[in-house]
């Protein structure tokens, strides 16, 4: 879908220097979703690994992040080999609704509602992202806790346009159980891509 050069905005590697790589196509569907113009992935161009891979070695960092639309509908082992090979750190951003692919170096998981990851996605959890959207989401953000390597780090964000009501419930939550972290999206706070 999109491909741009800017900062990662959310989660442990927050304000590092990182080429994000949109793939068009999501079978999930988020309500809240802010990227919904990514769910069709034949409103989009197609582009070869050796171009993505091109125009994310033009830039001076080396940690590439692959998102959506939902990235683990597809193959990314041509992909993330291509980046690796050209000496990035590969990121993903997924639901882990489909079987994770490729060489990855970090793996967000950040699980639905609207359709749930696959059990045998959790162990590659490095990080856990819970959106909240509501009281019980906390509830559910531990059921997934439960599932994923006890390294995990385990994050729990505000829906964007809950900010205001659901951080200050998240912020009482994390002090209560301090096995949790806030996740900001810094990015929308800088308007920045």
């Amino acid at each position: 879908m999109e491909h741009f050069y800017t900062l990662q905005g959310e989660g442990a590697y927050a304000g590092h220097a990182a080429y994000f790589i949109r793939l068009g196509g999501c079978d999930v569907g988020c309500v809240w979703c802010d990227v919904k113009e990514s769910w069709d992935a034949d409103a989009h161009p197609q582009m070869s690994v050796a171009e993505i891979v091109g125009l994310a070695a033009t830039h001076p960092g080396r940690l590439a992040v692959i998102t959506g639309g939902e990235p683990s509908m597809y193959d990314l082992s041509a992909l993330t080999q291509g980046l690796k090979d050209a000496g990035f750190r590969t990121h993903i951003e997924t639901s882990a609704s489909s079987p994770l692919t490729g060489t990855l170096d970090w793996v967000t998981l950040s699980p639905k509602k609207f359709k749930a990851p696959l059990p045998g996605n959790m162990s590659w959890a490095d990080e856990l992202k819970i959106v909240v959207f509501n009281k019980s989401d906390f509830k559910w953000a531990e059921e997934y806790a439960a599932l994923v390597p006890p390294s995990c780090k385990l994050y729990l964000q505000a829906e964007w346009d809950k900010k205001e009501q659901i951080t200050p419930m998240i912020l009482e939550y994390i002090m209560a159980h301090p096995q949790w972290q806030l996740s900001l999206q810094t990015h929308k706070y800088l308007n920045i891509p």
